[in-house]
């Protein structure tokens, strides 16, 4: 029996990955599941008459077997769960690994090295930096770059204390290689492969950003940390993000929830896609 899926983006997502929703729904299709694209505008979700809802454009509407849930909206992962929707990634995933906070509490569990790193909101900070600089301040909930911000002196520090004022915060020390870090492509439980970042212009390498990518051999302990992480979580498709040391050693960054393929396109014939697909369908058949 052919399932069916929900692929869920923003309006304004869904026109920028055309083609990533193209090969999306075509991979789907090659492995008997019905993938139609649904952008979360058309969605509604809530509590009626003591009851989960869930409407399409106003309307009740039979539910998928299954939903890829490419926006970052933890709440509808666990709603469409409690439909009984098969949901990746799922809403746990979802809610630890976009609050880069939780992330690193999660991470530190497992014993994976990483930079020093203070939990702080935006309205205790004082005009006396909490860790010498320099080091690096980001939005919990930031992504692709955006919110990450090399302070080095007070002057920047005074002007962030405003403008994070209502913010969940992390802060590091930038003891690390600038412009370099370390992605690593998850499907399940698999390592699919990892490609190396790099930026001669930015502390930050993203490729978003303007850096380069280069394709990354793992070693053999490196795998045993990240299989550690993978092993503590169920994941449908991630990105690992890892910082690398003065010594060349990685150090835990964090992890991309809603993760696109570009830069494993760019450097390798690697199609996660199909991988993805396939997990779903395995991991979602098992339910039916």
């Amino acid at each position: 029996m052919m399932q069916t899926g929900w692929l869920i983006y923003s309006k304004k997502d869904a026109k920028e990955n055309a083609s990533f929703i193209n090969w999306f729904i075509k991979e789907a299709q090659n492995q008997n599941i019905n993938l139609h694209l649904v952008l979360r505008e058309n969605l509604e979700i809530g509590i009626i008459d003591n009851a989960h809802i869930c409407h399409l454009n106003k309307r009740s509407i039979k539910l998928p077997d299954l939903a890829i849930i490419r926006t970052i909206e933890p709440l509808l992962n666990l709603h469409l769960e409690t439909l009984g929707v098969k949901v990746f990634n799922s809403s746990m995933v979802s809610r630890i690994c976009n609050n880069k906070a939780l992330t690193h509490s999660m991470i530190h569990r497992l014993d994976i090295p990483m930079v020093d790193t203070l939990f702080l909101h935006g309205k205790n900070l004082t005009k006396h930096a909490p860790m010498n600089f320099p080091f690096v301040l980001k939005d919990a909930k930031s992504r692709g770059g955006a919110h990450v911000h090399l302070i080095t002196n007070p002057s920047e520090w005074h002007e962030k204390i405003t403008r994070y004022s209502y913010s969940n915060l992390i802060i590091q020390s930038s003891n690390v290689q600038y412009g370099k870090d370390l992605r690593v492509f998850v499907v399940g439980n698999k390592i699919i492969g990892a490609v190396l970042r790099e930026s001669s212009t930015d502390f930050r390498a993203n490729y978003k950003l303007g850096g380069s990518a280069t394709w990354y051999e793992l070693t053999h302990s490196e795998k045993e940390t990240i299989n550690k992480i993978i092993n503590h979580f169920d994941f449908g498709m991630v990105g690992i993000d890892f910082l690398i040391n003065l010594d060349g050693k990685l150090l835990f960054n964090e992890i991309e929830d809603v993760v696109g393929s570009r830069i494993l396109s760019a450097v390798s014939n690697k199609n996660i896609i199909h991988e993805y697909i396939t997990h779903i369908k395995k991991y979602s058949s098992q339910t039916l």
